[in-house]
C-alpha cells in the first residue's frame, strides 16, 4: 500500500472556466481538477518557473505517490509519477496530451541514473503488458504450466523488476491508455508509422527536458510493433534531437514485416515460423519419441537448420521443385512440425501460421494460442482452417486490465472518468506512406543509429513458442541488419521458454532480468 507521504505535481491549469469542458482531461483524488480556477497549483517556485501556461487549456497534471520496493535483498524507496505530458507545436499550441507512469528511485543524483523508456506495440496498445507483466514494481504472477489464472486477480511484489538498475517510464502513445489528440487535432495525425515516431520521440526529449534528465545513460524498450518503434526512434531520437542512447531492447520485436506476412509470393514467413512450429508441436508432445527426447534448445537448432538449408531453398524452386525432393522435404517437415505427411503435401509445403493453429491439435479438438502456444482453446467445431479466437490472449487479457484499472486509483492515486485504452482498434486505419509499393522494414533506421553510434548496444529477446513474431523471423532481420563487422557485438540475442509475452512465465522472467542486468552495465559501461 502507498506510504503516508504523497505529493501531488499540477505544473498548470486551464487558462479559464470557459476551457474547463475540454474532453479527457485525467483527475486525482487529490489533484486540481482541470479547468476549476478556484483550485491554487500546488508546486513551489522553481516549479512555478519552470511550467509557463499552456495557451489553449490543456495542461501537464502529474501524480506522485511514495513506495518502498524490495529487490535482489535490497530495500529502497522510489517516486511513481501518474499523469499527462502536454506535447506542443513550435507554437506552443497544444497537439496531444500523453499519459504516462513513471518510477524513479531516490538517490542522490538523479541526473545520472539509467532511464528506461517503455513502450508496447499492437499498434494500439498501451504499456500495460510490460508495465504489469514484466518490469514495474508491481506484477501479475501467473501460472507456468500455460493453465487459465482464476479471477478475482491481484497484483504481487516485483522482484524480478529493473527499478534498482533503472528508472522507467511507462508510455502510452496517442489513443491508448488514457493518452488522446488535443481538440481539433485529428487522430490522424498520430497514427502512423513515421507520425507515431515523431509523437513518441516528442514525448522522450520533452520528459527528458521537463524532468532534467539529458545527462543520465538513456535506454529504449519495445515489446511486438514496439520493436518496430525501438528501430523507428533509434534513428529519429537521435537525426532529429541529437538524442544518443546507451542501449535499445527489442521484446518480441517485430521490425521487418517481411518476415510476418504470409502471402503466395512471399515465402520468407513460411521459414522464419518454421522453427516455432516444432518447438509448438515439441512442447504438446506431438512429436516423434527421438525428436521428444531433445532439449528444447537442440530441438529448434534442428529445425532452424532444415529451414535454411533444405526448406528454403525447396520453397525457392517453387514449380521447378522435383518431385523427390519435394518427397524429402515434406517428409522431414511433417516429422519436425507434428503435421502428418499428406497435410504438408496439400498445404503445397506451406503453412500459414493460423491453418498450423487449428490443424497440430485437431484430432483432440483443440486450438493453440497465437501470442503463446503453449496456451490451448476449444472451437464451435473441428472442421475449419483456422481458429475462432486466440486461448492465450483470452487467458491474459483479462487479469491485465482489471489489475490495471484497480491499481491505477488504489495505490497510484490517479483517476480519470474516460476508458483506459488497454489494447483499441481506434487508431485504425494506421499508415505507413513512407514504406508504400514495399514491406514496412525499419532495420536500416536501427543499422545507421548503431552504426553511427559505436556505444549503441542491442538487446533482443524472444520466446520460443511465440506465433506472433517467431524468433527466427527476428535472426533474419538481425542476419541483414548489414551492421559492419566491428558493430555485431553490440548486439545480444537470447531465448525463453515463453510466449509473445514470455515474462509471464516466472523461469524466463527471472532469466531475462539477470540477461538485462548484464546488458546494461555493459552499455553503461559499469
Amino acid at each position: 500500500m502507498l506510504d503516508a507521504r504523497k505529493r501531488i505535481v499540477i505544473a498548470s491549469l486551464f487558462a479559464s472556466l470557459v476551457l474547463g469542458g475540454i474532453a479527457g482531461a485525467g483527475e486525482s483524488k487529490h489533484a486540481a481538477k482541470p479547468g476549476d480556477a478556484a483550485e491554487a497549483t500546488q508546486t513551489n517556485g522553481a516549479d512555478e518557473a519552470k511550467s509557463a501556461k499552456k495557451p489553449k487549456g490543456l495542461s501537464d497534471q502529474f501524480v506522485e505517490t511514495e513506495h518502498s520496493a524490495t529487490i535482489d535483498g535490497e530495500s529502497f524507496d522510489y517516486t511513481a509519477t501518474a499523469g499527462r505530458l502536454v506535447i506542443e507545436t513550435d507554437e506552443l499550441d497544444p497537439k496531444a496530451e500523453v499519459f504516462f507512469v513513471a518510477y524513479t528511485r531516490s538517490t542522490e543524483d538523479d541526473s545520472t541514473r539509467p532511464l528506461t523508456f517503455c513502450f508496447n506495440g499492437g499498434p494500439g496498445s498501451s504499456s500495460v503488458w510490460l508495465h504489469l507483466g514484466m518490469l514495474g514494481p508491481k506484477i501479475i504472477n501467473f501460472p507456468d504450466d500455460a493453465s487459465v489464472l482464476r479471477p478475482p486477480y491481484h497484483l504481487d511484489e516485483n522482484h524480478n523488476s529493473l527499478l534498482d538498475t533503472t528508472d522507467l517510464v511507462f508510455i502510452d502513445p496517442v489513443s491508448t491508455g488514457y493518452s488522446r489528440p488535443a481538440k481539433e487535432v485529428s487522430k490522424g495525425d498520430f497514427h502512423g508509422y513515421s507520425k507515431d515516431i515523431h509523437s513518441v520521440g516528442q514525448f522522450i526529449h520533452d520528459y527528458t527536458t521537463r524532468f532534467e534528465r539529458w545527462l543520465s545513460p538513456k535506454f529504449i524498450l519495445g515489446e511486438s510493433y514496439g520493436g518496430l518503434r525501438v528501430a523507428g526512434l533509434s534513428g529519429y531520437l537521435r537525426n532529429h534531437y541529437k538524442m544518443e542512447l546507451n542501449g535499445a531492447v527489442v521484446i518480441s520485436g517485430a521490425i521487418n514485416f517481411q518476415t510476418l506476412r504470409f502471402s503466395s509470393s512471399n515465402d520468407l514467413p513460411s521459414v522464419c515460423f518454421m522453427p516455432t512450429y516444432a518447438a509448438t508441436a515439441w512442447y504438446h508432445k506431438q512429436l516423434d519419441e527421438k525428436l521428444q527426447a531433445l532439449p528444447i534448445e537442440k530441438l529448434v537448432h534442428r529445425a532452424e537448420k532444415f529451414a535454411y538449408e533444405k526448406y528454403a531453398p525447396a520453397l525457392l524452386k517453387g514449380t521447378r521443385l522435383g518431385a523427390k525432393e519435394r518427397e524429402k522435404v515434406a517428409t522431414e517437415l511433417a516429422r519436425l512440425t507434428g503435421l502428418s505427411k499428406e497435410y504438408v503435401l496439400s498445404a503445397n509445403l506451406r503453412i500459414p501460421m493460423g491453418r498450423f493453429g487449428k490443424e497440430l491439435l485437431r484430432d483432440e479438438e483443440l486450438t493453440i494460442g497465437r501470442f503463446d502456444s503453449r496456451y490451448s482453446g476449444i472451437d464451435r467445431d473441428s472442421a475449419g482452417e483456422s481458429s475462432e479466437y486466440d486461448p492465450s490472449a483470452a487467458a491474459l487479457f483479462g487479469a491485465f486490465t482489471a489489475c490495471l484499472n484497480d491499481y491505477m486509483r488504489s495505490e497510484l492515486d490517479y483517476e480519470d472518468r474516460r476508458v483506459y485504452e488497454i489494447l483499441t482498434g481506434k487508431v485504425h486505419p494506421w499508415k505507413y506512406d513512407s514504406f508504400e509499393g514495399r514491406y514496412v522494414d525499419a532495420s536500416e533506421s536501427l543499422r545507421e543509429a548503431m552504426t553511427a553510434n559505436p556505444y549503441l548496444k542491442l538487446f533482443v529477446a524472444c520466446g520460443y513458442y511465440d506465433l506472433a513474431t517467431p524468433h527466427h523471423a527476428m535472426h533474419y532481420t538481425l542476419d541483414h541488419l548489414g551492421l559492419p563487422q566491428q558493430r555485431r557485438d553490440n548486439v545480444t540475442v537470447k531465448h525463453y521458454e515463453g510466449g509473445h509475452m514470455m515474462y509471464i512465465h516466472q523461469p524466463s522472467l527471472e532469466q531475462m532480468r539477470s540477461d538485462l542486468l548484464e546488458f546494461y552495465q555493459q552499455a553503461t559501461g559499469n
